[in-house]
Parts: C-alpha cells; sequence; structure tokens
C-alpha cells in the first residue's frame, strides 16, 4: 500500500506539471506522514544529503563557469573553431558541436553551454542561411556532452550516490565524450551537406588561426588545468572545482578584465540560483529514495530487475531503454536519485564494473537533455531563437540517433570507459 501511495503521489504530481523536486519531496514525506514512518527522519536525511564533500564540487563548478562565461571565453573558443573549420561545408553547425564539447568541460552542465554558446554562434547560423530550429537543435544536442565530458555534475551525483571514484569517473568519460561528440560533427556535417548548408566565405590564415590561439588560450587551459591536476593526483574533484573557480576569477579580472564588482554580485546570484535548484532536487531525491528503501520498493524493483534475464548485456541495453524513456519526463539527477540505488545491487548479482556503467548511466541521462517534454537543452535553445520547441525537438533526432549509437558502443566496449582510469592509477577492477 505503501509503494502504491508513493507511486501514484509522484506520478500524479509529474502530471500536474509540478516541478520534479517538490513532487519527490511531498510523495515521500506524505508517505512517511501517511505510514508514520517517523516524520524526524525528514530533517536528518535532509541534513545528510547535501552533508557530503563530493557535492561540494556542485557549486564551485557551477560558479567557475558562470565567470567564465561572463569573461566571454566562449567566443574566443568559438572563433578558433570558426577559423578552422568554418569554411567547410556546414562549418558553422561543426564549429558549434566542437565548441560545445570545450564549453562543457567548463561548465558541466548541458542548460548552461545551450545558452553560452547559443548567444555566441545562433545569430551567425542563421544569418548564412541555417533554418533556425536546425540551428537550435545543434546546440542543444551537442550540449548533451556537457555531462559526458569532465567536469561533470552527473558524474558528482553518480559518484556520490555509488561511493566510486569521481576522479576515475571524470577520467572515465574523457573517450566516450569526444568519440560521441566526433559522431555529432558528422552528423552536423551530413545534414548540412545534404540541405546544402555552406561554410564561412573567409578562410582563416595561419596569423589569424594563431592570433585566435592566443586569445583562447585561456579557455583551452582551463579543462587541462582542472582534469591535470585531478589525473595526476595533486588535487580531488571538489579541490579541483575550488582551483577552478581561482583560475577563472584571475581570467576574468586580470587577462581579460571583463568582469566588474556590479557584474562579480550579479554572478554570485546566477551560481547561487543554479546551485540551489540542484542541491533542492538533490535533497527531496535523498529522501524519496530513503523512503522507497524503507517500504521494500528498491528491493522489489531489483530483484525484478535481475529476474528478467541473466544476461548482462540484455540486462543493460533494457536499463539503457529505461533510462531514455525516463528521460523524457525526468531530469538526470531525479533519475540518479531514484534508479541508481535499485541498480546498485542489480550491478553486483552481474558482477559488471560500476565505473564503466556510470559512463554508460551518464551517456544515457545526456540524451534525455534534448528529447521532449522535459529537454532542458531543447528549451534552452527553443527560448533563444524564439522557435517553436516541437521544431527543435524535430531537428535534434540525427543528434538523438547518433548519441544512441555511441550510447551502444560505449556500452558494448569497457575499454572505452576504463582505459584511462586504470592507467592514471585512480582505478582498479
Amino acid at each position: 500500500m505503501a509503494s502504491l501511495l508513493i507511486g501514484l503521489t509522484f506520478l500524479v504530481l509529474v502530471a500536474l506539471g509540478v516541478p520534479i523536486g517538490t513532487c519527490l519531496g511531498v510523495a515521500a514525506v506524505g508517505t512517511l506522514f501517511v505510514f508514520d514512518l517517523g516524520m524526524a527522519m525528514v530533517g536528518m536525511n535532509f541534513c545528510a544529503g547535501i552533508a557530503s564533500f563530493p557535492l561540494l564540487a556542485i557549486p564551485f563548478f557551477v560558479l567557475a563557469g558562470v565567470i567564465l562565461e561572463k569573461a566571454g571565453l566562449a567566443a574566443t573558443i568559438a572563433r578558433l573553431f570558426e577559423l578552422l573549420v568554418g569554411r567547410m561545408v556546414g562549418g558553422l553547425a561543426m564549429v558549434a558541436v566542437l565548441t560545445c564539447m570545450f564549453w562543457g568541460a567548463i561548465s558541466g552542465s548541458g542548460p548552461a553551454t545551450t545558452a553560452a554558446v547559443g548567444l555566441i554562434l545562433l545569430n551567425p547560423m542563421i544569418r548564412h542561411g541555417y533554418d533556425k530550429h536546425f540551428a537550435g537543435a545543434t546546440i542543444a544536442g551537442a550540449s548533451d556532452l556537457s555531462i559526458i565530458i569532465p567536469p561533470s555534475i552527473a558524474f558528482i551525483i553518480y559518484g556520490n550516490i555509488t561511493g566510486v571514484s569521481v576522479s576515475a569517473l571524470f577520467v572515465a568519460g574523457i573517450i566516450p565524450g569526444i568519440i560521441t561528440g566526433l559522431g555529432m560533427v558528422l552528423m552536423a556535417y551530413l545534414v548540412s551537406r545534404k540541405r546544402g548548408y555552406r561554410g564561412l566565405e573567409e578562410r582563416g590564415s595561419l596569423r589569424e588561426i594563431l592570433l585566435a590561439l592566443r586569445h583562447s588560450i585561456w579557455a583551452l587551459l582551463a579543462p587541462i588545468v582542472i582534469l591535470g591536476g585531478i589525473y595526476s593526483g595533486i588535487f580531488t574533484p571538489t579541490e579541483a572545482a575550488v582551483v577552478a573557480v581561482f583560475y577563472s576569477l584571475f581570467v576574468a579580472i586580470f587577462v581579460y578584465r571583463s568582469v566588474t564588482l556590479s557584474d562579480f554580485i550579479q554572478i554570485l546570484v546566477d551560481a547561487a540560483v543554479t546551485s540551489s535548484v540542484i542541491m533542492f532536487i538533490v535533497v527531496f531525491a535523498g529522501i524519496f529514495t530513503w523512503v522507497a528503501s524503507v517500504i521494500g520498493v528498491i528491493d522489489l524493483a531489483a530483484k525484478f530487475i535481475v529476474s528478467v534475464s541473466p544476461n548482462a548485456i540484455v540486462m543493460i541495453i533494457l536499463v539503457d531503454i529505461l533510462l531514455l524513456g525516463l528521460g523524457m519526463v525526468l531530469d538526470a539527477i531525479s533519475i540518479s536519485y531514484i534508479l541508481m540505488p535499485i541498480l546498485v545491487p542489480v550491478l553486483a548479482a552481474f558482477k559488471i564494473d560500476p565505473l564503466w556503467y556510470g559512463v554508460i548511466f551518464v551517456c544515457a541521462l545526456a540524451i534525455g537533455q534534448a528529447t521532449p517534454p522535459v529537454g532542458v537543452n531543447l528549451f534552452t535553445a527553443a527560448n533563444l531563437i524564439h522557435g517553436n520547441l516541437d521544431s527543435v525537438a524535430k531537428e535534434a533526432i540525427p543528434y538523438v540517433i547518433i548519441s544512441t549509437i555511441m550510447l551502444i558502443i560505449i556500452s558494448l566496449i569497457p575499454a572505452l570507459s576504463t582505459y584511462l582510469p586504470i592507467r592514471a592509477g585512480l582505478y582498479s577492477p
């Protein structure tokens, strides 16, 4: 009966359009109250949900991303790629994908990448004849890479739930993120070639390329500083997030001199709002998971998944399909807290490497950011172009297809995810 109440309450609230964090909290607290499971546990779980050292990385990475966005680093990256590949067929579409890849290695957030890159590249793409909905879909689809390429908020959440090293997860996401990004570059080229989207008229001279490289070097160094420190063991992901903040402040204030005191105050406000939204979901998703565990839902669900098929690959593919479906109606953080506690015993039963599965899990969640009706990247892109969400979603289908193909490849080849962490000594299977 308790399982029925928590499930129905959650689904009804979602159907009514209530924010996901509120749906999780109301369903969990309501079940606690009705079945007298101990209301005092709400406060304890609330504190325990955010009193986590790894989770401290989230607000710091968010703050670093906002600072670098205000400093104008995304524009310098885009300019460099324009000079390198902009003259090719579909050049600006490929520039958008490549810029999203690099910006994802700074922001760790899909919507933030969509907004930052969209403000720079959407208008130039439209001026050069690209359909505005295709332009928006390209940036929204490529921004999925932000939670695969480290640093990634999704990896921090996964590591916090499962106990897998966040450092190892960050490094594990590098190769899958790159190959998925290259797949999107190929898709952008193929669609642009079919539709006749031409590149830029000018070809960048060697002098212009070197000048653009000099201007963008601080942006290109950001992920190297962050990931290099983690890879070499100099600092943890949480410490890397703090380093990222100081690095971004140094670049914004002393190098580009593009951030004033009033800008900094607004930066703090923006970062606080974004972090608060994330942590709100984290807290109530944690309470929801605890209640689901107490009433036995998690154990029943895990036993059911194990009983579906004795084959690990079949189980992984089935869960991938489930994740793609859930990604259409829920955000990545909520899915992580609802599903991962169920999957942890399943991974143990099938003897699946949790690091490898972490990359599979996050890659599947990334696709959900560009699938309606709750594709946050699509909403952001549609707002930027003042366009129709359905049209943007339709144009995003080729990117969803290529991302799904890459997800299958990553699901079948563990070495793509585990090679670098093992080589770096960050993980031992």
